[in-house]
C-alpha cells in the first residue's frame, strides 16, 4: 500500500522526467546535428546545372530555385550572381526573396542576394557563391 505522499512524489518525478525528454527532443529537432550551430550550405550538386531562361532573373532582383537550392541575382544586367539557397544558420532552405534579401523561414535570417552576406541573424557566415553563367540564354550555375 502507498501512502499519498508516495504517490505524489512518483508522479511528481515521471512529470519531471517527462519535461525533460520532451525538451531533449525539441532541442535535438532544432539543432544543426553538431558542435556548431552553422549548418551546411553546400548545394546538392557537384556539376553545372541549367536553372533557366536568365530573364526569369529581374534586374536589381534576385529569384530562388528551390528545387536546386539555388539563390541567382542580377545586381545590373547581364551581371549574374549565385549563391547556396541553404542558410547558413541551421540548415533551412531559404523560402522567399523581398526586394534585394532572401529570406529563412526558421529563425529569420536575411541575406543580401547580390553579394550572400549576413543582412540579419541569427546567421553569421554569408552564403557561398556558386558560379554561374549564361549561355544561349540560359543559367548554367555550378
Amino acid at each position: 500500500m502507498t501512502t499519498s505522499e508516495e504517490s505524489t512524489a512518483t508522479r511528481r518525478t515521471v512529470l519531471c522526467r517527462a519535461a525533460l525528454a520532451a525538451l531533449g527532443l525539441t532541442a535535438a529537432a532544432c539543432g544543426g546535428g553538431g558542435a556548431s550551430d552553422e549548418g551546411s550550405s553546400a548545394p546538392t550538386t557537384d556539376k553545372p546545372v541549367e536553372l533557366g531562361d536568365a530573364e526569369a532573373v529581374p534586374v536589381g532582383g534576385a529569384k530562388l530555385y528551390a528545387d536546386k537550392k539555388m539563390l541567382v541575382a542580377q545586381p545590373k544586367k547581364g551581371d549574374f550572381k549565385a549563391f547556396s539557397a541553404v542558410c547558413t544558420h541551421q540548415g533551412a532552405l531559404l523560402d522567399q526573396v523581398e526586394g534585394e534579401v532572401a529570406v529563412c523561414p526558421r529563425h529569420g535570417s536575411r541575406f543580401q542576394a547580390d553579394t550572400g552576406e549576413v543582412a540579419k541573424g541569427p546567421a553569421t557566415k554569408a552564403l557561398p557563391s556558386v558560379p554561374v553563367k549564361v549561355q544561349k540564354g540560359k543559367l548554367i550555375a555550378g
